[in-house]
């Protein structure tokens, strides 16, 4: 008769070591999934912030927020001009008016 409760213990000890190992796999899975999905959002996060960024530059180097050119004023070479003679002010004079007397 001993030998029938030493076989229940052991079904009940395997029993327990099945749910066991089942547990410590489904917690495995969850955590392998976690990593992935962390991975994976990552990734995501970065190509979005870098789609975000090379948006921006293209809008406002190419696109309707790039400023419009405006001309600049630049000297252009031309040919010197003759030196035009100039008489002094001092060498002119003013008709003299008479000036009233009381």
């Amino acid at each position: 008769m001993a030998t029938g409760a030493n076989k229940k213990q052991t079904r009940a000890e395997r029993d327990r070591t099945r749910l066991y190992q089942a547990r410590r796999d489904f917690h495995e899975g969850l955590q392998r999934r976690r990593r992935r999905d962390n991975l994976v959002a990552g990734v995501a996060g970065g190509i979005l912030i870098l789609a975000v960024v090379g948006g921006q530059i293209a809008y406002y180097t190419a696109g309707p927020g790039a400023p419009v050119p405006e001309p600049s004023a630049t000297a252009t070479p031309s040919a010197t001009p003759a030196p035009v003679a100039t008489t002094p002010a001092a060498e002119e004079t003013a008709p003299v008016s008479p000036t009233p007397t009381p």
